[in-house]
């Protein structure tokens, strides 16, 4: 029988048995089933007997599809079940019809089949099942707790360094550790290791392009697990007979004040280590500074500014002859992270989502050992391509800016004499790496006023305080943003408090009194507002902040218990001599007050600027008149009484049409100067008072009166030359008026015939002349002449209802 008829009688066979089925059950819905089971208890068992071997029918049925399409099967145990588990039937079924759907478009070939996967299919190695959420945040006890040489958050020197040993060393440990000062001043120990690296020699074969060793199948080897001393010791012979090791690390920092290295992570070309760093003896793990200090291998880290820090200050490892993948990236590649090279030269999705995972959390996920092994697994064949690319980008060695590979090197080498440092900060400044200075410069617009930054202040101490005392994390211990939040309410009282500290920070909640205390205690005792602090930096501080320096010096603000007084600029640094009030003001030369003005940032731009100083320029004579008024301007003028004057108005524009001779033009603009200045004595409008003139505003002024003078002189003449012309003009014009008269009217007047007039208002646009042909008017268009013509008709009739019968099985 032909495969397509048989598959199409199959159909028609369910088709018919699931319309004879939903046919029966709607008969049987429709009887009245209660009262039968009163009348005849015959009937009553034999429906409970049917619907069981229904339920247990259709249960059989959701198990076995739920089980094809892979999800989870509800539980029907009665017909109660059916309602309250009907979400998790209506998914088993759509699974169902999704899945017949799929098999039907690749039975008529829409759809290609996918072919089944062999063991050839990807060169990948499989990649453990990700769990769906990932721990960041365990709940477990303090693994610090059981350490040997447990962290010291209390000391107040600087940090000494916990190596007791120095393996390859050209400096005696006893005189590597003396105490120096470090770039801010402050006194620190010396790198114990810092003559080696700065004397450190790369050896030759890192200069020279070779074949990348390929690194070996994540499938056939796995990382061996370290816990023990025992087995850093063998792992220690292993990697002495190693020419290049890549390490990375795994920290954590939430519950603890320091942060702790949790896993350290080795790989050479043939094996792999997982170190667990959480052990009691973990300080012994210096022994491996026989490889990490050895100068003739080399240490591959990528990203390795945190490493290093973290190396020291937990295990008391250093690294010399460091090759950091990460400054190969910066000039080289566009992309920087190792997920970007694992990608690039290994075809290697990492998942990141476990790089903020806890890694206190013992024994390790299977996916978490598989990502930690991952970062160091690829990184010796990466190390390979990238030194090949840096060398032969580096055609000229002899020019530092093309010598690529020297620039990586030189770059990781300053990295490797990184030096660890007690985490702190200044209470005055708040600077430090655990200070509030960044905080509040990046939060500036909080505006904290006296009482709330003394709050602020007190609060951040506190914290600090706590968190060294149980070894936590400040964030642990309250958040930056609710001690913000705090500051800015300023509660009335330890109920307020209590209300504003979050339920994710216990020791803040168990030490209430102790906080509110703080509170009281640093409002009675006050301080600066936010803007105050920052008025009183000095410009050496600000320059080493990174802010801009302002261009005079800044003193001191008033007094705590005073506001910030501000006092207006007598001249504009802006706009120069405008007068600067609303009163029409003269402006002063120099100022008697004192230089305590907070600068405008665009101060600076502007003081330099041709003009703004008050100093004339040099080429400039200084007249004995222009001497007198700088001192009529210098001294306080005599409170003169208001009287009333008028403002004349400007001068109007001229129109571009207007030509104006170019040798007149100043002589013009003086005339009208005068004729202006002449109509407002003659008005009583009072101008302005200027300053006292010099010699070229004198000698102006004095060619503007004799101007003045001689056209007053001309002046009756001009009237009357004017009035002879207007006389001469009056009396021709009498003439012949007088003439037209004498002459009579030129045509008769007619009456008008009105009923012989032609309409006004319909009259015809063309001039008079031959009767033309009529042109039939066109018919004006009216949109409403239809429905307003046309008869009223009824409404539509609405179709008929289909329904009370299922179209789901229609042929």
């Amino acid at each position: 029988m032909d495969p397509a008829q048989d598959f199409k009688a199959l159909q028609e066979g369910i088709q018919k048995s699931l319309v004879s089925t939903v046919k029966a059950v709607n008969r049987v819905a429709a009887e009245d089933l209660s009262f039968q089971r009163t009348v005849n208890p015959d009937v009553a068992q034999q429906l409970d007997d049917t619907a069981a071997r229904f339920l247990d029918l259709s249960t059989r049925l959701l198990q076995s599809a739920a089980k094809a399409c892979n999800v989870q099967p509800p539980k029907l145990e009665d017909a109660e079940d059916i309602d309250m588990n009907w979400r998790a039937v209506v998914d088993v079924v759509d699974s169902v019809l999704e899945k017949a759907d799929t098999a039907m478009d690749e039975y008529t070939g829409l759809v290609k089949r996918k072919d089944p996967p062999t063991a050839d299919s990807g060169s990948q190695s499989k990649k453990p099942k990700s769990t769906n959420k990932v721990v960041r945040n365990a709940n477990i006890a303090k693994p610090q707790a059981q350490f040997e040489l447990k962290p010291d958050n209390l000391t107040t020197g600087p940090w000494k360094p916990i190596l007791t040993k120095k393996p390859h060393a050209v400096v005696p440990l006893e005189e590597s550790l003396v105490l120096c000062n470090n770039e801010s001043g402050t006194p620190g120990y010396k790198h114990p290791y810092e003559t080696e690296i700065s004397q450190l020699q790369y050896p030759d074969r890192i200069y020279q392009v070779a074949e990348p060793i390929p690194y070996q199948p994540v499938d056939t080897t796995t990382a061996t697990w370290v816990d023990t001393y025992e087995g850093v010791l063998e792992m220690l012979k292993e990697l002495k007979k190693a020419k290049e090791i890549a390490v990375d690390l795994e920290h954590h920092d939430f519950r603890t004040y320091t942060g702790l290295v949790c896993l350290m992570q080795i790989s050479t070309r043939e094996k792999d280590w997982i170190v667990d760093t959480l052990r009691p003896w973990r300080h012994k793990l210096e022994v491996l500074n026989e490889v990490f200090a050895d100068p003739s291998i080399i240490k591959v880290f990528h990203g390795a500014y945190m490493d290093m820090i973290w190396l020291q200050r937990d295990l008391g490892l250093y690294v010399n002859g460091l090759f950091d993948t990460f400054f190969a990236c910066e000039l080289m590649y566009s992309g920087r992270s190792l997920a970007f090279l694992l990608s690039k030269f290994v075809n290697f999705d990492a998942d990141k989502q476990y790089q903020l995972a806890d890694w206190r959390m013992r024994p390790i996920p299977e996916e978490m050992m598989y990502y930690a092994r991952s970062d160091t697994h690829y990184l010796l064949y990466i190390y390979d391509r990238v030194r090949n690319d840096l060398v032969e980008a580096s055609s000229d060695r002899s020019d530092p800016e093309t010598d690529y590979i020297g620039r990586t090197l030189a770059k990781s080498k300053e990295l490797s004499l990184s030096r660890h440092e007690h985490p702190g900060y200044d209470e005055k400044t708040g600077e430090g790496s655990r200070g509030w200075y960044n905080y509040v410069l990046k939060y500036s617009h909080l505006a904290f006023d006296s009482t709330q930054f003394a709050i602020f202040r007190a609060l951040w101490k506190w914290r600090d305080d706590v968190a060294r005392k149980e070894d936590e994390s400040p964030n642990f211990v309250l958040g930056a943003s609710h001690i913000a939040d705090v500051a800015r309410v300023n509660p009335p009282d330890a109920k307020a408090l209590h209300s504003l500290l979050p339920l994710t920070a216990p020791l803040a909640r168990a030490r209430l009194n102790d906080i509110w205390q703080r509170i009281q205690e640093a409002r009675a005792e006050g301080g600066p507002s936010l803007l105050q602090f920052y008025s009183s930096l000095s410009p050496e501080s600000l320059q080493r902040r990174g802010l801009p320096r302002v261009t005079k010096e800044v003193v001191m603000l008033p007094g705590l218990e005073e506001g910030v007084v501000t006092e207006r600029l007598d001249r504009s640094q802006l706009f120069g001599d405008m007068p600067i009030s609303t009163r029409w003001e003269k402006t002063k030369l120099g100022s008697d007050k004192p230089d305590d003005l907070i600068p405008f940032p665009w101060q600076r731009f502007v003081q330099d600027m041709p003009g703004s100083g008050e100093v004339p320029p040099e080429d400039v004579a200084v007249t004995p008149e222009a001497e007198i008024a700088v001192e009529e301007k210098s001294a306080k003028p005599l409170p003169e009484p208001d009287t009333e004057f008028t403002l004349r108005q400007g001068k109007k524009r001229k129109s571009d049409a207007v030509e104006v001779e170019p040798s007149s033009s100043s002589e013009d603009e003086e005339e009208e100067d005068s004729e202006e200045e002449a109509s407002d004595e003659a008005n009583g409008v009072i101008s302005i008072p200027d300053v006292p003139l010099t010699k070229q505003q004198i000698r102006r002024q004095a060619k503007k009166n004799k101007k003045k003078a001689d056209k007053e002189e001309n002046k009756e003449a001009k009237d009357a030359e004017r009035k002879r012309i207007k006389a001469e003009r009056r009396a021709h014009k009498l003439e012949k008026r007088k003439a037209q008269q004498a002459q009579g009217p030129k045509f008769a007047a007619v009456p008008f015939d009105y009923s012989k007039a032609s309409s006004v208002m319909n009259a015809s646009r063309q001039a008079p002349g031959p009767s033309k042909p009529a042109v039939p008017k066109k018919k004006v268009f009216d949109p409403y002449s239809k429905t307003g013509d046309n008869e009223i008709k009824g409404a539509r009739k609405a179709p008929p209802i289909r329904g009370e019968r299922s179209a789901t099985f229609k042929k």
